[in-house]
């Protein structure tokens, strides 16, 4: 190892060497603004050490000259290659000169934690080269020759795994033109850290508590601040939900690093501690306004370095005497022309640029246009089977939990909520880019070729409909075990290929009334029925049914029944006299009594199910209000003869708050186990429609009578000694509460395919903290 290249002596020759987010730091950190320090191992050192590599590997004796043509589309070479690769660097020797010269640098800072940040060039610029933030992730440390060493090997392994060989080959991009630097900085303890976002149209701050590793894990919801950029006046700001943070912990023995997603490596385990924020505090903006005002100057000031985009993380660390601002990280300029003109919730991830259609949804059509973006005041289940070929749904009405989110998240569709006016706004026709990760949607200025070609450059977008974003087994394949059952929520037999060999359990809850939309042509199950068409639907619904308990077999597929209100199926005609339409409607099971018919041909469906040879599905009843319902169902269970299956389980859902009062008795009438629907039970403990998007404030699935109700059932069932799931959109959206759920004791967590990952590791790390809380308690005796 010649050198090291300090961030203050760092010249335009060395761009390559440095990789561009250490060039781009070095830059604005020799023009005296306030980032900090640190040094870059060169991509040369990781050539160095791929050419030394002392192995009887033929792929690994070639690099780091081999270009590796893999048939990516063949996942088990792939995962194959990228874990045997990763093994042989992860195993390796780093050179004792190397780690001599790097420790006694790190030594200048007297500090106990690094962070390693990946910091990449690619000699040439490939047309398919898109955003890499995401694929490389940095690694913290403690500052110990054996653990920088590791650390180091994760950082450089990670251009091996298989995610990123995927990409390099799709981008079309050799090893040859990838160049792998290590940025190495001290971590010190942080009052507050975040990012600001700058825009010609207004920037965006966020901000959460101690160090910034909580807002990219996502475990927090950050405070935000919306800035008007000429005058620097906040125009508005948002409290997050800021419930933990992350600090220095110098006591925390020596440890290696492990991997997570999002943009770093997980801190179990390192040099990092969680701890509880106090509930005063989470109450409070994680900025004071003198905080608040250098954040706003400092990013005045970088608009004449970087232009008017860029993205840049600040922390403020904190001493015992003072604190500093200073800059983390900072991203390449970038020009962005769009201006966003309408803003709602972000429910369903993803970014797509189409053509928008308006519709009026009381002259619903009877099919769509493929890869429009649909604007609608309201969405309801209904709506499903229209729903497969469009690229995006703005709707004006609904919350995170509304029937758009959950079926946009089901489809893997990019869709905005709550866009208030949206309908008027937008007219038929218009170029749109819909951002359903930030829930903005933006008009496209100019209608001419080369204006929608370089929008297209710029936001490598399909016009078809995107594929959920499932993440793929050889991304999965190296995760840590855990004891908590995890399992995924479903109801689209179209996903089932893409689903079933996740890290999951099983089916926590398939959606019945979703499953069974594109099988009914556009009548209710009852007008089936009374037209002498039983069978030819029990057949049909008996193949759905089939196609998740053969694909998952032998794990269990929990199938929650129908849960219909009627004002959700406004196309569905009910030959039967329905009720004035309440809010609730005639839901669950309460339905079953009033009319029966429709339940018991389900509960067929299931007998047929089982005599095919399946014994994995279980049957959960949705809606639950009394004991006498449920009596009622289980009766209905036995005549249907489920029971003669010993594997068959008979659950309820724990969504309408009186199960707080009558678990026990549910248990004595033979309730096997429960799944909590956090979406109808904070409805209902807090008064809010979950379909109002402007009560999104309210509608609070983290308020403490939630927390407690959820504590207070997971509690009851450990009492009467039977499983407690929880399968509401509530872990998905907010994993900082898996903490709580796995240290109550939940015995499974049923989240959305594209959650699954993250929430595998959200898990994860709430085992390994009550195992390392249960280790240090044990020592203290």
């Amino acid at each position: 190892m010649d050198k090291l290249y300090w961030l203050d002596q760092i010249k335009l020759q060395n761009r390559a060497k440095v990789g561009d987010k250490a060039f781009y730091l070095s830059r604005i950190m020799q023009r005296g603004y306030p980032v900090v320090p640190g040094f870059v191992v060169s991509a040369e050192i990781l050539r160095q050490f791929l050419e030394n590599l002392n192995s009887s590997e033929s792929l690994v004796a070639d690099l780091p000259h081999s270009s590796l043509h893999l048939d990516v589309t063949n996942w088990r070479q792939l995962q194959q290659v990228a874990s045997r690769l990763r093994q042989e660097i992860l195993t390796a020797t780093v050179p004792q000169q190397w780690m001599s010269t790097i420790f006694q640098a790190a030594r200048e800072w007297q500090t106990g934690c690094l962070i390693l940040r990946p910091t990449l060039a690619v000699s040439t610029a490939t047309p398919g080269m898109k955003n890499i933030s995401g694929l490389l992730e940095s690694v913290f440390c403690q500052c110990e020759p054996e653990a920088i060493a590791f650390a180091l090997k994760r950082t450089w392994s990670q251009i091996f795994r298989a995610r990123s060989l995927l990409y390099w080959q799709r981008s079309g991009i050799n090893l040859q033109q990838i160049n792998l630097a290590v940025l190495v900085q001290p971590v010190e303890n942080a009052i507050a850290s975040g990012l600001l976002r700058a825009n010609s149209s207004g920037w965006e701050i966020e901000a959460t508590w101690g160090l910034g590793i909580a807002i990219a894990l996502g475990e927090v919801q950050p405070d935000v601040y919306y800035i008007q950029p000429e005058t620097g006046v906040v125009l508005e700001q948002q409290l997050g939900n800021k419930m933990l943070a992350y600090s220095v912990d110098d006591a925390a023995p020596g440890a290696f690093s492990q991997p997570v997603l999002n943009s770093v490596l997980t801190p179990d385990r390192t040099c990092l501690s969680t701890y509880l924020i106090q509930e005063a505090q989470q109450k409070q903006y994680a900025l004071q306004e003198e905080y608040l005002q250098q954040i706003i100057s400092l990013g005045t000031q970088l608009v004449s370095e970087l232009g008017e985009t860029f993205t840049i993380k600040w922390t403020i660390a904190g001493h015992t005497t003072s604190s500093k601002l200073y800059i983390t990280q900072v991203s390449p300029p970038q020009s962005i022309p769009h201006v966003h003109f309408i803003r709602g919730l972000g429910a369903a991830g993803g970014r797509i640029v189409a053509t928008a259609l308006v519709i009026n949804p009381q002259q619903k059509p009877e099919q769509l246009p493929k890869g429009v973006i649909l604007v609608v005041p309201t969405i309801t289940p209904d709506w499903l089977p229209l729903l497969q070929q469009v690229a995006g749904i703005i709707t004006e009405q609904g919350g995170l939990t509304s029937h758009a989110a959950i079926l946009a998240r089901e489809l893997g569709i990019a869709a905005v909520v709550n866009a208030t006016s949206a309908t008027t706004l937008i007219q038929t026709g218009e170029r749109l880019l819909l951002d359903g990760d930030r829930g903005e949607v933006y008009r496209i200025k100019g209608d001419s070729k080369e204006e929608m070609e370089r929008v297209g450059k710029e936001n490598p977008l399909s016009q078809d409909r995107p594929k959920p974003k499932v993440p793929h087994p050889a991304v999965t394949s190296h995760l840590p075990m855990i004891a908590t059952q995890l399992l995924v929520n479903l109801s689209q037999s179209t996903l089932i290929e893409q689903v079933q060999s996740l890290s999951v359990d099983g089916v926590g809850l398939l959606r019945s009334e979703l499953m069974v939309l594109n099988i009914l042509d556009g009548q209710h199950p009852n007008n089936w029925i009374l037209g002498g068409r039983q069978a030819e639907l029990l057949e049909r619904w008996s193949e759905q049914i089939m196609k998740f308990a053969r694909a998952f077999a032998p794990r269990p597929v929990f199938y929650r029944s129908l849960d219909w209100r009627s004002q959700d199926l406004p196309s569905l005609s009910d030959s039967l006299q329905s009720s004035p339409q309440s809010m609730l409607g005639e839901r669950g099971t309460f339905s079953y009594l009033r009319n029966p018919a429709v339940f018991e041909l389900e509960l067929k469906a299931l007998a047929t199910v089982q005599q095919a040879g399946y014994s994995n599905v279980n049957l959960l009843l949705p809606f639950v209000r009394t004991v006498e319902e449920f009596v009622f169902c289980r009766r209905k269970v036995e005549q249907a003869l489920l029971t003669e299956v010993a594997q068959f389980q008979l659950w309820m859902m724990a969504e309408v708050p009186s199960v707080l009062f009558l678990l026990p008795e549910y248990v004595k009438a033979g309730v096997a186990g429960i799944s909590i629907g956090t979406n109808d039970l904070t409805q209902l403990l807090l008064g809010v429609d979950r379909e109002q998007g402007q009560l999104a404030k309210v509608f609070n699935e983290r308020h403490p009578a939630v927390m407690s109700a959820i504590a207070q059932l997971i509690q009851m069932a450990q009492s009467a000694g039977i499983p407690c799931s929880i399968c509401g959109q509530a872990p998905a959206l907010y994993p900082e509460i898996i903490d709580k759920l796995v240290e109550w004791g939940i015995t499974s967590i049923s989240v959305e395919p594209e959650a699954v990952e993250r929430t595998y590791q959200a898990i994860a790390r709430a085992e390994q903290r009550i195992i390392l809380a249960a280790a240090r308690r044990k020592l203290h005796f």
